[in-house]
């Protein structure tokens, strides 16, 4: 008897708890929308990695629809402005079930915006790197961002720890 109980328990848990991740493929270049390749040596590397998903729920047994891997591929190229495609990326396809109750089954697309410096909005995003310096006033809004290599950040960084009132009016000049 207590075996037949712990196999329903077993057994109940394992239903319950049903999901699965498909690695779909792995990429190099992807995207969905009209890229000209005549400006592909203009296009940049975006700094970080970015994600899109599409995800349809599946209520009792009654699915809302298909998720797309098209439309996981535009929110990720679209998180990012001036974005016209994604290089070095995978596509997972996820899904999990709790038999008549609620599952999901999404497409998650991962990777890095390639960014065409012409598009509107874009040039600004992409004229920061990873040593900039930005001066901000009492509200949070952005009065001037100033560009360093390495070296010159490193040097401005500890002269703002050592006199940040000092320093930030030798940088608001």
């Amino acid at each position: 008897m207590l075996q037949k109980l712990f196999t329903t328990i077993l057994m109940s848990a394992l239903i319950l708890l049903m999901s699965c991740s498909t690695r779909v493929m792995d990429f190099t270049l992807i995207s969905s929308k009209n890229v000209e390749l005549s400006k592909f040596p203009t296009y940049e590397r975006g700094f970080e990695r970015v994600e899109g998903k599409d995800t349809k729920q599946i209520i009792i047994i009654i699915p809302t629809g298909n998720p797309d891997g098209k439309e996981a591929i535009d929110r990720a190229i679209e998180s990012t402005p001036g974005a016209v495609a994604l290089v070095d990326g995978v596509l997972t396809y996820k899904w999990f079930y709790i038999p008549y109750i609620y599952g999901e089954a999404t497409y998650v697309i991962e990777g890095t915006p390639l960014i065409d410096p012409s598009i509107s909005g874009a040039a600004e995003i992409n004229q920061l790197n990873e040593y900039s310096v930005c001066l901000l006033d009492k509200e949070g809004s952005v009065l001037n961002t100033i560009q360093y290599d390495k070296n010159e950040y490193v040097k401005i960084r500890d002269e703002i720890f050592a006199s940040p009132k000092d320093m930030y009016n030798k940088l608001k000049k």
